[in-house]
């Protein structure tokens, strides 16, 4: 993330694009709610590095979102422990950015201002930048390539991790020009990615209390689940958790995520055999 290209071209109004297909499922990823020992600074940071906007208070939350949509809850809890990586949790939420150019804009601005990236993939499926928050959450800024073009093997997606081309994405801001200017109309939380205790069981869990479906698994250590054949709305993992209890409710990080589910019945609240808990909320197709 270090390249220096040619100062791009000055903004354009672009139209708004569509909401992604992550969030056309059955089933989808709305919001994210963290429990934080400084939410002013940590909300900062939202602003600043992701372009959230902040919507709202909520007694001691600041709720930030994009556009008209609520995306994130961060909960004051000046007395929690820091999040301990080994212990189950929140891995990373990841960011669905509505367009490769919005990604495009987002890496210039990121190098422009020397932030600290933990990495940069080519997933097949997407193009992803992953961060680390001042308090140790896991962030995924991403752009899905075109679902039409995403390749199956019966009910397994195609996923790999290549190093991302950070040249070529940024060349499309030379066709497309504009620059930054926070997360745009239709951004979304596109996949919550989890730590477990083991990777299977969570698996069961999500299949038989939420409905699911396993579209990749990378050997017993992590699994991706979604609904409508989407590349994934939940991943679990167990790469440092790995026999896991259940998370202490002192800690900072994950307080819940919730889901929209379109296939009728009544808001739900689940907590996972981690407690990790996920809170279901109805609504139309």
């Amino acid at each position: 993330m270090t390249q220096q290209l040619k100062t791009p071209v000055a903004e354009t109004t672009r139209p708004v694009a569509p909401l992604p297909f992550a969030m056309t499922t059955p089933m989808r990823v709305a919001r994210i709610g963290l429990k934080a020992r400084d939410a002013e600074t940590l909300a900062e940071y939202y602003r600043d590095v992701v372009g959230l906007r902040e919507m709202s208070r909520r007694g001691a939350s600041i709720v930030l979102g994009a556009g008209d949509r609520e995306l994130m809850e961060i909960e004051q809890f000046s007395a929690a422990r820091a999040d301990d990586p080994r212990s189950a949790g929140l891995y990373h939420t990841a960011f669905l950015l509505p367009t490769r150019g919005d990604l495009a804009r987002w890496s210039r601005r990121a190098i422009d201002k020397q932030l600290p990236v933990a990495g940069a993939s080519d997933h097949d499926v997407s193009e992803a930048i992953y961060l680390t928050d001042p308090e140790g959450n896991g962030i995924e800024i991403y752009s899905d390539r075109p679902h039409e073009k995403w390749q199956w093997n019966g009910d397994r997606v195609k996923m790999g991790t290549e190093a991302l081309d950070v040249r070529g994405l940024l060349d499309v801001i030379k066709t497309e020009g504009g620059e930054w200017t926070g997360a745009p109309q239709n951004t979304v939380v596109g996949h919550v990615h989890l730590r477990v205790g083991n990777a299977h069981e969570a698996e069961t869990f999500w299949h038989t209390e939420l409905g699911l479906e396993t579209v990749q698994t990378y050997g017993d250590r992590a699994v991706f689940m979604s609904t409508g054949r989407y590349h994934h709305h939940i991943a679990a993992n167990a790469w440092q958790s790995a026999g896991a209890g259940k998370r202490d409710a002192d800690r900072t990080g994950l307080a819940w995520v919730e889901l929209e589910d379109t296939r009728g019945g009544n808001d739900s609240s689940f907590v996972d055999p981690w407690g990790n808990v996920v809170n279901t909320i109805k609504t139309k197709a």
